[in-house]
């Protein structure tokens, strides 16, 4: 009876420590269900992947657990944690990785698992730091370092949850574009093999590749299907990275709208990636989505335009099925405030998570003072909505006597226009709020407004700005020629100049500044400027340089053409091989370029599709003390035992041990 007991005892144990060793043997992955239930994603962007001291260096603060569960609460179901390695290892042959800098790792890791996250870590700039060259001229050295981290990366990470994928690098480039294929395939094939040879849940582990740059040329995307085709391995994930139709997303060539050129954008390179990787049921990741534009400022865009970007490439991302991971680095979501900066568009965008939205043709009515006020139309693309009602601050109006709504359009009349404008003032009046059946309520602006005028001034090529009096309207964009007609400034295959990085408006200042960007590319010569505003106005200004010193003179006004749309059309664009500028968003790019290489081109390694750099490096960076950094570390750090899980293993095999001995001495004693 006792010899049964004891063999019950020791089956339990048995069974007790087996049940502990297999938590990590996770059951077996349905990659296209794990894929949608990643959707949709955040990215903490300038942290891990900052290139400096510490996660602070790029100017947003420490990591907190606050901001992975504010992250959480938002909707969001999986994160990106980009990683750059550069600094934070030791030279060859070992190439370890400092400890600190992984406990930091786990940490976060562990809290947005906590939050029932779902968890991507990768390589992130080490691919422009030292692997674009490297791989040319330091081969050896720079796969040894690649494998190395990796190496770190699958052993500690080997028992996590599989609701943790690894990304084998970001954005992906190489110095000599005919071997840059060859170059992925050789990096991804040792990832590869690493982790799936490094033991625990790894073997299964879902692993996400990306293409050349994350970009969705034909040659790229069939190069990545290609290897993925050869691996046989159901559990991996496709990743490319989309920031929107290049001239629209840094406001470039008189493309300060969402207009169909744009949109056909959007739907040109989704086919080619869906076409490339549903037929083979691989998933896809967009890991980054955003406006190239933000990198500088998040007003770049008009506002109305934005929203509309936003709301169609959500719903047709999802309509492909694709997980779609917004890039934020910190210009969204408020680090420390935890509050959205621009509460319209997370509102947008969670909306477009669940349905589409109707979408107006503009987002404010512009008067102007002095003249006669009339009925105005905003024209709608319902998409299967209706309107329930339209408050004007809050209130409800009334349909038929203040507005008429047609099947495409809403005409605010006369008399509730006028009503709400006080003639001596300009600037916004009020807002009009369209409450519809489903998706996103619209706020229309009515904004008075005179003429703007531009003062005379002088200053020099490093500083030179404007005195402007906006009179309640708002810059659109800038054209700039010679006095014999030719393009003036940089990106010289167009007339329009790059917004914000040319040409920047600040409002509470009253000044439109000519950056030394714009002055950098401009011949000592007269210059003739036209400032278009979003009400419709042009403004003509001439500046004239000579050396460093500039003067400027205010021109005649363009009165507004009865027409809404009274942009230029950007002119013809040279053969792409003509653009040889050596930044991604400051380059010139023709229109003739694929379209995934207008935000993705060569000899970038400054900015790095300014790797989010120019807002990284922004004037209101914490400065971190080493002392404060690893007190920080040393609070927040989680035990050496990085899981609960370790916890539970360990015990089991205690408990195992102890059912050994205890059946050994049982043994002993019998005989």
């Amino acid at each position: 009876m006792k010899a049964s007991l004891l063999k019950v005892l020791l089956l339990v144990l048995f069974l007790l420590s087996t049940t502990s060793i297999m938590t990590f043997a996770e059951e077996e992955i349905d990659i296209e269900d794990y894929a949608q239930n990643m959707q949709p994603g955040w990215n903490l962007g300038n942290s891990y992947d900052a290139v400096g001291e510490d996660e602070t260096a790029w100017g947003n603060p420490f990591v907190t657990k606050a901001l992975i569960q504010k992250v959480a609460a938002e909707g969001f179901r999986s994160i990106r944690i980009p990683i750059t390695f550069d600094q934070r290892m030791a030279a060859g042959p070992d190439y370890t990785i400092e400890q600190d800098f992984l406990n930091r790792i786990d940490q976060t890791i562990n809290w947005a698992l906590e939050e029932g996250l779902y968890v991507m870590i990768n390589v992130h700039h080490d691919s422009w730091i030292w692997m674009e060259n490297g791989m040319e001229t330091d081969h050896d050295n720079t796969v040894k370092r690649y494998r190395a981290i990796w190496t770190q990366l699958a052993d500690r990470y080997k028992n996590y949850s599989t609701k943790v994928m690894f990304e084998s690098i970001n954005e992906p480039r190489f110095a000599v574009e005919e071997n840059e294929q060859q170059h992925l395939d050789e990096l991804n094939e040792a990832f590869y093999q690493i982790v799936r040879n490094s033991g625990g849940s790894n073997d299964i582990r879902p692993l996400v590749l990306p293409t050349l740059d994350t970009g969705q040329e034909p040659e790229k995307l069939d190069g990545l299907s290609q290897f993925i085709s050869e691996l046989n391995d159901s559990n991996i994930i496709a990743t490319v990275h989309y920031y929107g139709f290049w001239p629209f997303s840094v406001n470039i060539a008189g493309y300060t709208r969402f207009n169909e050129e744009v949109k056909q954008d959007i739907i040109d390179n989704f086919d080619r990636v869906y076409n490339t990787f549903a037929p083979h049921n691989i998933p896809v990741v967009i890991g980054e989505y955003g406006l190239l534009g933000f990198d500088r400022h998040t007003g770049v865009i008009q506002q109305g335009e934005k929203l509309k970007f936003f709301e169609y490439m959500l719903h047709y991302a999802q309509e492909k099925g694709f997980v779609h991971m917004l890039w934020d680095n910190g210009q969204h979501l408020g680090r420390t405030s935890l509050e959205w900066a621009d509460p319209e568009l997370i509102d947008m965008i969670q909306t477009s998570w669940e349905t589409r939205s109707a979408l107006p043709n503009e987002n404010f009515i512009y008067l102007k003072k002095g003249e006669e006020i009339t009925d105005k139309t905003i024209s709608f693309e319902f998409n299967s909505h209706t309107i329930n009602q339209i408050l004007l601050d809050g209130e409800p109006l009334r349909a038929a006597e203040d507005y008429t709504v047609s099947s495409d359009a809403v005409t605010f009349h006369q008399e509730l226009l006028a009503s709400v404008v006080d003639p001596n003032q300009t600037g916004n009046q009020a807002t009009l709020t369209v409450d519809f059946s489903g998706g996103f309520d619209w706020d229309i602006d009515i904004i008075n407004y005179q003429t703007p005028l531009l003062e005379d001034a002088v200053g020099t090529t490093e500083s030179f700005q404007i005195p402007t009096a906006f009179n309640g309207d708002q810059l659109a964009t800038m054209e700039a020629y010679y006095p014999d007609g030719s393009i003036a400034g940089p990106q010289n295959w167009t007339g329009f100049k790059e917004f914000d990085y040319t040409f920047s408006p600040n409002y509470e200042n009253r000044t439109i500044e000519l950056k030394q960007n714009f002055f950098q590319e401009v011949n000592d010569s007269e210059v003739q400027l036209t400032f278009h505003f979003w009400s419709g106005e042009k403004v003509d200004y001439t500046i004239v340089k000579n050396g460093t010193s500039i003067e400027g003179t205010s021109g005649q006004s363009t009165p507004a053409p009865p027409e809404k749309d009274t942009e230029k059309e950007p002119e013809p664009k040279p053969d792409p091989e003509d653009s040889n500028d050596e930044t991604e968003k400051e380059e010139d790019v023709p229109e003739g370029i694929d379209d995934e290489d207008k935000h993705l081109e060569r000899n970038n390694e400054e900015n790095e599709k300014n790797e989010k750099t120019e807002d990284s490096e922004a004037p209101n960076k914490e400065t971190q003390t080493k002392e404060q950094t690893t007190d920080f570390i040393e609070e927040q750090r989680l035990p050496d035992t990085a899981t609960q899980q370790y916890n539970f293993l360990f015990g089991g095999i205690i408990l195992l041990v102890l059912g050994i001995g205890l059946f050994i001495w049982r043994r002993k004693k019998i005989i």
